[in-house]
């Protein structure tokens, strides 16, 4: 156990971890400065405790801030810890945790603690892809280290207390904390996209438990297969009526009904997260029109488009997924581009970074066709085109250019509506049908709603020893 006193970093980590499973490193370590009278000070452990421990018998490295001392900043000794543990992860392919409570840098070592911030980032950046990396914010984190969770692959954050920010709010012309808390749980979650989970302590502490076991723990040895004991070949009935909720959709085809889902508050009209199937951890990246609250009843709704926050989101996303040899499933239900000057800004690079994101994957990848498929919208959602390897569509499913009624009101421009219609009607038979796709090769199966969870595993089964050659290059540059 932990040579340092049972400060509240301490039991932060005995909460997060397997009981008494917690091994202490570096405990006697104290900060070297003498400037400003520091020699006078107690800086046991120099404000972090670190060292190693399992959850649920998997091995993870852990840092916890201590804000009793100096209020949790960061010195020179303080990051020699926590790179040091960066290290030993790296070298035993484990993930590390960091729970993060600070002030920030240390004033008194001034040019020592900004090279320390440096070399956290060093580390944080070539542990990047080998090991996951996560952070759980309690307290304060700001400025440079606000950084640390950017860095990181997952970021939970207590959502009273805690804050998160590189300007604080009040230094912001024209806001205070009062008109805009910019450091908030709320807004970091919802505006900027850094924060992935919101909550208690201890809501924080069972998720990311529950988020280390859907894990591998490197990018090499993945130990993130369990037994399955749910029915392979298990029907989901009304399947088709979660359609425009696939969290919904989701939770009732995967092993035990267990989905995990990414970034629930930010670009809410694409849906991210993890699940089982056949007990092995596949990634999803999904389309959403509507949000159902715990009453069942619709809590929010959203046009079938792809926006530019919800591309950079899944993008993020499947290349995590790619980084760590985890499978990916999409549900592709999109009818085109958001439309709005503020959207126009950011879409094109948005969505390119979305197909190629896709397209630059060599892990396995299904893509299941719930709704409508239409546009340029639709090849990026992992379409065959770029990539999918293996592609079903619902029964009722639309693939094609846009709305038969459109397409028809541009091709046949002046001519009355019966017209109009009889050509719409051959159009989407010809052109808009997802059958009309298979018979073209871009559909794979045509399959029921409720047999998609015993296809799908099907797929990924057949996909398990997938080998992906691509051109040499030192990585792409989108």
């Amino acid at each position: 156990m932990s040579n340092t006193a049972q400060s509240l970093a301490s039991k932060r980590i005995a909460s997060l971890l397997d009981e008494n499973s917690f091994v202490e490193i570096g405990g006697y370590v104290t900060a070297r400065s003498t400037d400003f009278n520091m020699q006078q000070k107690e800086t046991p452990g120099d404000g972090v405790v670190t060292g190693y421990g399992v959850i649920d018998g998997h091995l993870v490295y852990v840092y916890s801030q201590d804000a009793s001392v100096l209020g949790g900043t960061i010195g020179e000794m303080h990051a020699k810890k926590i790179c040091g543990l960066y290290d030993m992860a790296m070298k035993m392919g484990a993930p590390v945790i960091g729970l993060l409570d600070c002030a920030g840098l240390r004033l008194q070592e001034a040019t020592d603690a900004l090279n320390a911030f440096g070399e956290i980032y060093l580390k944080q950046t070539m542990a990047s892809g080998v090991v996951p990396q996560i952070t759980a914010i309690f307290g304060r984190c700001g400025g440079g280290l606000a950084l640390v969770p950017a860095l990181s692959d997952f970021t939970f954050m207590e959502g009273k207390k805690a804050e998160l920010f590189v300007n604080s709010p009040n230094a912001l012309d024209g806001n205070s904390k009062e008109k805009c808390d910019t450091a908030s749980a709320a807004f970091q979650s919802e505006e900027t996209g850094v924060v992935d989970f919101v909550g208690t302590e201890p809501e924080i502490m069972a998720g990311i438990r529950e988020l280390v076991t859907m894990l591998p723990a490197n990018n090499e040895d993945d130990d993130s297969y369990e037994e399955c004991t749910d029915d392979l070949n298990r029907v989901c009935a009304d399947l088709a009526n979660a359609v425009t909720d696939p969290a919904i959709l989701l939770s009732n085809i995967a092993d035990d009904n267990r989905f995990v889902e990414t970034k629930a508050a930010y670009a809410k009209e694409m849906v991210t997260g993890f699940m089982r199937l056949n007990g092995a951890t596949v990634g999803v990246v999904a389309n959403r029109s509507e949000l159902y609250g715990e009453d069942g009843t619709v809590a929010e709704t959203f046009d079938s488009v792809l926006t530019a926050r919800g591309a950079l989101k899944a993008a993020e996303f499947v290349e995590f997924c790619d980084a760590f040899e985890i499978p990916v499933l999409s549900l592709t239900n999109v009818t085109g581009f958001k439309a709005c000057k503020c959207s126009e800004k950011r879409m094109a690079k948005a969505v390119a970074k979305l197909t190629y994101a896709f397209a630059n994957a060599t892990v396995p990848k299904v893509n299941v066709i719930t709704g409508k498929a239409f546009g340029s919208a639709y090849v990026a959602m992992n379409s065959k085109s770029i990539g999918a390897d293996v592609t079903f569509a619902w029964e009722d499913a639309q693939i094609g250019m846009m709305d038969a009624q459109l397409a028809a009101k541009i091709m046949y421009a002046g001519e009355d509506m019966k017209v109009i219609n009889e050509k719409a009607a051959e159009y989407a038979t010809l052109q808009s049908s997802a059958m009309a796709a298979a018979k073209r090769g871009y559909v794979d199966n045509m399959i029921a709603a409720e047999d998609t969870r015993k296809y799908v595993i099907g797929a990924f089964e057949m996909l398990f020893t997938k080998r992906d050659d691509r051109p040499s290059k030192k990585h792409g540059t989108v």
